[in-house]
């Protein structure tokens, strides 16, 4: 997540199946997610949609633009495994058998079970499943979903029949997939122009150049972005509220710490608000949601924020001549106001959603404390310190100073002064 699947190198249905147990139920549905995932990987249409309820006319609308979408993707595995199945109750209310559509629209269960009513009727259950996929080149390891279905059982025969609230939205059930393949990355939109995907791929195979540059240990060097059509369908995409990532240009997703066999990570990017930014600033944010990709199995419970949020600003200011004064705005209006911070800042100082500035300035002070690192130890301590505490068993607090005192030569109470002094200095 170039055209077109993988057919002879993919991954066969069973591979992520548990074999033997399980209900009758579990054991139907299954059968018929094995035949639609067989289906993605031979690019068979018809056989995807045989696994979709024809009376569904919506659902079965939606699940072709879904296979359409798939057909772009350079997949190499497609795989589903069913966790749950229960009788579908009868009062659940706002669940939609439209699924995937991209619009959120969809009919409620209670219209649907009447859609296949007495004519034939049909016993109904919802299935919970676990989908893995990889791509081609830029998956070391499957990336893993949880899809919650809707299925029916006629005369001993199952269709799926819609997908419930909870299902883990993805970037191919928002609108027409465009896919561009850049020298280090594969960069994917949703009703996105060529271009600007285009865009993005230049800026992310600069920025992987760039982290090659500063980050020492192994990683992928490639990096996968995703670029839906609007802050709301990212939200869907990462399941919050859109109010959570307005002015966030990019997040990345992914799993910290050290599990090398953890599934890829995804730059997420909001066009509103990247879009927003000059052509400086979206490369400073592609690099900086590089570095987190390329420090994952190295960040810990016991990193601090300011810490990695730091180095990844530090690493992509580094490719630019912006100074404090330009580039820390909410500090130097903090200064003016003589309101600069007295403390690093916490965990939950870069909570999403937080207060604009606040949120701003949280990110500036990590910065300069890295800058400050870089400047009077050098970068390779820098690298060090992030290293060290990432490694380390112990809690936050004492990881940190432990670490800057075998690094640094001074705990973390100094190591604040020092900062405290930095900051009025490079802004005054």
């Amino acid at each position: 997540m170039v055209a077109g699947l993988l057919l002879s190198a993919v991954c066969g249905c069973g591979a992520d199946v548990e074999p033997g147990g399980g209900s009758p139920e579990r054991a139907a549905v299954q059968d018929v997610l094995d035949r639609q995932a067989s289906a993605v990987r031979s690019g068979a249409e018809r056989g995807f949609l045989a696994a979709v309820d024809p009376r569904e006319e919506r659902f079965r609308t939606a699940q072709r633009r879904v296979f359409g979408n798939l057909r772009r993707l350079p997949l190499t595995q497609w795989t589903y495994r069913v966790a749950d199945v229960k009788p579908l109750a009868a009062d659940k209310p706002g669940e939609s058998s439209a699924g995937p559509s991209g619009d959120g629209g969809g009919e409620a269960a209670g219209e649907d079970r009447k859609s296949s009513g007495p004519d034939g009727g049909g016993s109904r259950f919802e299935a919970e499943v676990r989908l893995r996929y990889k791509l081609r080149g830029d998956d070391l390891s499957p990336v893993s979903a949880t899809e919650r279905f809707t299925f029916v059982e006629r005369a001993g025969k199952w269709y799926m029949t819609g997908e419930l609230p909870g299902s883990e939205r993805q970037l191919w059930e928002q609108g027409e997939i465009g896919v561009v393949r850049g020298k280090r990355s594969l960069v994917l939109g949703a009703d996105r122009s060529r271009g600007a995907l285009k865009a993005l791929a230049r800026s992310a195979d600069r920025a992987v150049a760039q982290v090659d540059r500063e980050w020492p240990q192994s990683w992928p060097h490639r990096v996968v972005v995703e670029s839906p059509s609007s802050v709301r369908d990212m939200a869907r995409i990462l399941d919050a509220p859109s109010a959570s990532y307005e002015g966030i240009a990019a997040v990345t997703t992914g799993e910290a710490g050290e599990n090398t066999d953890a599934p890829a990570d995804r730059i997420v990017v909001n066009p509103e608000a990247y879009g927003a930014l000059s052509g400086e600033g979206q490369q400073v944010v592609v690099t900086h949601e590089t570095v987190h990709v390329a420090s994952r199995t190295h960040t810990s419970r016991a990193t601090p924020l300011w810490l990695s949020e730091g180095f990844a600003d530090w690493v992509a200011y580094g490719a630019t001549d912006r100074k404090p004064a330009e580039a820390a705005a909410e500090l130097v209006r903090a200064a003016g106001e003589r309101k600069l911070p007295r403390e690093l800042p916490t965990d939950r100082d870069f909570r999403f959603g937080s207060e604009p500035e606040s949120l701003g300035r949280a990110y500036e002070s990590g910065w300069l404390a890295c800058r400050l690192i870089a400047e009077e130890w050098g970068k390779e301590r820098l690298k060090n310190l992030y290293l060290r505490i990432g490694s380390s068993q112990k809690r936050q607090s004492a990881a940190v100073d432990e670490a800057m005192r075998g690094e640094l030569g001074l705990g973390t109470e100094e190591f604040t002064e020092r900062w405290r002094s930095y900051v009025r200095q490079e802004l005054s």
